[in-house]
């Protein structure tokens, strides 16, 4: 597969070697966006009210393990993602929701690669499976997630 010089990215398949570490940037969590999220996508009681939040086991409002998972991909796309020459990912095999994420937390995010070889079916195509890290500003991990994306392999000249 031949990418036009127009699609140009910074990051192909062979800039993901095993080891390499990329942190991803960090995001403060507002008390209106997760009420926005959990009022569309996970309206649970303890993400849409107080009381019921501390009446909970989170025992203040909290946002959704989801809301965290859609944060961390903006972070993601800002930082490679979006300058990759990425062809989307066959999945997640592992998400663990470690601790709540509450308003006015910053979270931040790092991305390490584990594991990197090319499609044996599509040499054009490299894997790269990946483990992302989110923590908070106290730096305690609040979720990890590990799975595999797929990259176009750099043209060779």
């Amino acid at each position: 597969m031949e990418l036009p010089p127009s699609s140009a990215k910074r990051y192909y398949w062979e800039d993901f070697p095993v080891g390499l570490v990329i942190p991803l940037g960090s995001t403060t969590v507002t008390r209106e966006a997760v009420l926005a999220f959990a009022g569309q996508f996970d309206p649970q009681p303890f993400h849409l009210d107080d009381a019921a939040a501390e009446a909970s086991l989170f025992k203040k409002l909290s946002a959704s393990g989801w809301h965290t998972c859609s944060m961390t991909m903006r972070l993601m796309c800002d930082g490679y993602l979006n300058d990759s020459a990425a062809l989307g990912s066959p999945g997640v095999d592992e998400l663990r929701w470690l601790k709540p994420v509450y308003p006015g937390d910053t979270i931040s995010a790092e991305m390490s690669v584990l594991e990197s070889r090319v499609m044996n079916s599509k040499p054009h195509v490299g894997l790269v499976r990946s483990r992302w890290r989110v923590f908070n500003q106290d730096g305690a991990d609040v979720m990890t997630m590990q799975g595999w994306g797929m990259f176009a392999v750099r043209q060779r000249t």
